[in-house]
C-alpha cells in the first residue's frame, strides 16, 4: 500500500490506517479475538499506521495493540496514541507533569520506551494556543518519551491555530464527504507549513458505508446511541454531527453515486485518498473482512471528476447547512 510522510516528522504511514476507538470502548461489546484478528487482517492488506488512545477503554486499546505487536516482532506499524481525555477538560489540566505521567501509562500500556507520535486529545480550545503547552511536548521529545507530537481536533479553527505552531507534526481531523469544511482552509494550510493530515471519522460512524436504516437500532453502549446530541462529548464525533434521519436519507444517495466495483464505504474512504494534503485516513473495523474491505479503498481507481462534483452537490444540498457553522 502506498506510503505517506506525517508532514515535518520523517515518519511515514499507509494511506488507509486503522482506528482503533472501537477496540476499546464505545461501539457496543469488545471481544479480545475479535480485536486481534481485526489488528491481522490489517496488517495483511498493507496498513502500518494505528490509531488509538490512553481513554479507549480506559487503555484496553493500547494493551491490545502492545498484544498483537508482541507476537509480531517482523512488523513496522507507526502507532499512534492521544493523551487528555481522562481528566477534567480544563486548560490547566495540561501541564509538563501530567504529559509524562499520561506519556507513562501509555508507554506501559504499549509495551514501548518511546512512543511514535502522541497526540493531545481533542483539549479546551484555549490549549491550542498557550505556549507552554508546547514547550512541554517539545521537552518530551528531548526526553525521549516521544518520537513526535501532533494534535487532534473538533474545528477548522483549532486545526489553523495548531497548524501554525512549528514542532506539531500532525493535526487529525474529522473529514468526510458529509464534512467537507477542512478541505477550503486546513488542507492547505498543513501543506505550506508541512503537517500531515490524519482524517478521522471518514465513515461518518457508519452512516457512509449504506447499512443503516431509520430503524436501525445500536447497543445502549455505542456512542451512536447515547451521544447523538452530544450528551457525552463533541456531538460531531458522532454521525459527523450530522442529524441521523436525514444522514440516512443523504447516505442513500450517497451510496448511488458508487462506481461500479467500489462499496459506499470504499467510495467515501477513496475521495479522502484523493484529497491533496491527506496523508492517511483510519476508518476503524469491527470485523477482519471490514478491516480488508477498507484497505483495498487505497488500491482503487481514482474517482472521476463528474463523480466528484456529484459528491459535492450532494453535500452541498443536504449536508453544509447542518455543520459548517459548528466546526
Amino acid at each position: 500500500m502506498e506510503e505517506r510522510a506525517i508532514g515535518r516528522s520523517g515518519q511515514r504511514a499507509s494511506v488507509v490506517g486503522l482506528g482503533t476507538w472501537q477496540l476499546g470502548a464505545d461501539w457496543g461489546d469488545v471481544d479480545e479475538k475479535e480485536a486481534l484478528a481485526v489488528l491481522e487482517a490489517a496488517v495483511e492488506s498493507g496498513v502500518t499506521f494505528f490509531d488509538t488512545a490512553d481513554v479507549y477503554g480506559d487503555g484496553l486499546s493500547e494493551q491490545t495493540i502492545a498484544r498483537f505487536l508482541s507476537g509480531r516482532p517482523d512488523l513496522d506499524i507507526l502507532v499512534a496514541t492521544k493523551m487528555g481525555r481522562r481528566v477534567d477538560q480544563i486548560p490547566e489540566n495540561y501541564v509538563l507533569d501530567n504529559f509524562r505521567a499520561w506519556n507513562d501509562r501509555s508507554r506501559r500500556n504499549l509495551g514501548v520506551d518511546r512512543l511514535d507520535l502522541v497526540q493531545l486529545h481533542c483539549p479546551p480550545t484555549p490549549v491550542y494556543s498557550t505556549d507552554e503547552v508546547f514547550d512541554a511536548l517539545d521537552t518530551l521529545v528531548e526526553e525521549e518519551r516521544i518520537a513526535a507530537y501532533g494534535v487532534s481536533v473538533e474545528t477548522c479553527a483549532e486545526a489553523l491555530t495548531a497548524i501554525a505552531r512549528p514542532g506539531v507534526a500532525s493535526v487529525q481531523i474529522i473529514l468526510n464527504p458529509f464534512r467537507m469544511k477542512p478541505l477550503r482552509e486546513v488542507l492547505p494550510a498543513a501543506q505550506e507549513a508541512g503537517v500531515g493530515i490524519i482524517a478521522r471519522v471518514p465513515l461518518a460512524s457508519g452512516l457512509l458505508s449504506g447499512k443503516y436504516t431509520k430503524d436501525t437500532v445500536f447497543p445502549a453502549n455505542d456512542h451512536r446511541t447515547y451521544n447523538r446530541h452530544g450528551e457525552s462529548f463533541d456531538q460531531g464525533e458522532t454521525f459527523s454531527g450530522v442529524d441521523y434521519e436525514s444522514g440516512v436519507e443523504a447516505a442513500v444517495e450517497f451510496a448511488g453515486l458508487a462506481p461500479e466495483g467500489f462499496t459506499p464505504a470504499q467510495l467515501a474512504l477513496r475521495w479522502i485518498i484523493q484529497q491533496p494534503g491527506v496523508t492517511t485516513v483510519i476508518p476503524g473495523a469491527r470485523s477482519p473482512e471490514q478491516a480488508r474491505a477498507n484497505a483495498a479503498a487505497a488500491g482503487l481507481p481514482e474517482l472521476s471528476e463528474d463523480t466528484l462534483t456529484a459528491i459535492r452537490g450532494l453535500y452541498d444540498r443536504r449536508i453544509k447547512g447542518q455543520v459548517e457553522g459548528r466546526w
